[in-house]
């Protein structure tokens, strides 16, 4: 199965990258950094959601119907003259529930990273994340996956699975990282304990993104609310 990195690279990634860049007024290759250090951590945060039985029933749900990956089929008609209000608004949604109160926090590491200002990190996200589900609906049919026990199944499937312990723990120290000091500290510390991975995966490519030990102290504290 591809993972969703790989996703990223293909013509529909391609497409959405560039269609979420035009609809949100921001450049290509950061909205294409944002989404490539995005995506997994949202993906990690739904898997997290998804370990309780009514976490997995509600997002069963919500694939089996509304976001079935139907978004997907006309991506030019979803660009073109600008992406719908109600579009984000559902983006809103999903960021709220998936994030909680780390969303600010989460937002906050993605611009010190791409280089953009929180608020186009937050409009990327919010057009970005009903793609998102699209493209979870889309697997979920291809796969015939019918029970939400499976669900997880999906998700750490595109996530990379078990091989890539070092990247999901990565992705869980974003999700932790807490409130009484930098963000920046918590996700170095991942990284300064020797479980920084340049070899491909989710690990590998993150942390080309986030950089090493002196890039990431020199971002300023970047606070979870």
């Amino acid at each position: 199965m591809s993972g969703i990195l790989d996703l990223l690279n293909s013509d529909l990634g391609k497409s959405i990258i560039s269609g979420v860049a035009g609809s949100t007024g921001n450049d290509s290759d950061k909205t294409s950094s944002v989404l490539t250090m995005a995506l997994p951590v949202l993906m990690k945060a739904m898997e997290r959601n998804a370990a309780t039985p009514e976490g997995a029933e509600g997002l069963m749900g919500a694939l089996s119907g509304k976001h079935d990956g139907s978004i997907l089929d006309n991506l030019g008609g979803l660009f073109s003259g600008g992406v719908d209000e109600t579009i984000k608004q559902d983006g809103a949604g999903i960021l709220k529930h998936v994030l909680g109160n780390r969303q600010q926090g989460v937002e906050q590491i993605l611009s010190q990273k791409a280089g953009i200002d929180a608020g186009s990190v937050a409009n990327i996200l919010k057009v970005a994340a009903p793609l998102l589900m699209g493209v979870l609906g889309k697997q979920k049919k291809e796969q015939n996956i019918n029970s939400s026990g499976d669900i997880t199944g999906l998700l750490g499937g595109l996530l990379g699975g078990n091989d890539s312990k070092n990247e999901q723990n990565f992705l869980e120290q974003i999700l932790d990282a807490d409130g009484d000091g930098s963000v920046v500290d918590d996700v170095a510390g991942m990284f300064l304990g020797g479980a920084k991975k340049q070899s491909g995966g989710i690990g590998g490519l993150l942390g080309g993104l986030f950089g090493n030990k002196f890039e990431l102290f020199s971002i300023r504290k970047a606070q979870i609310y």
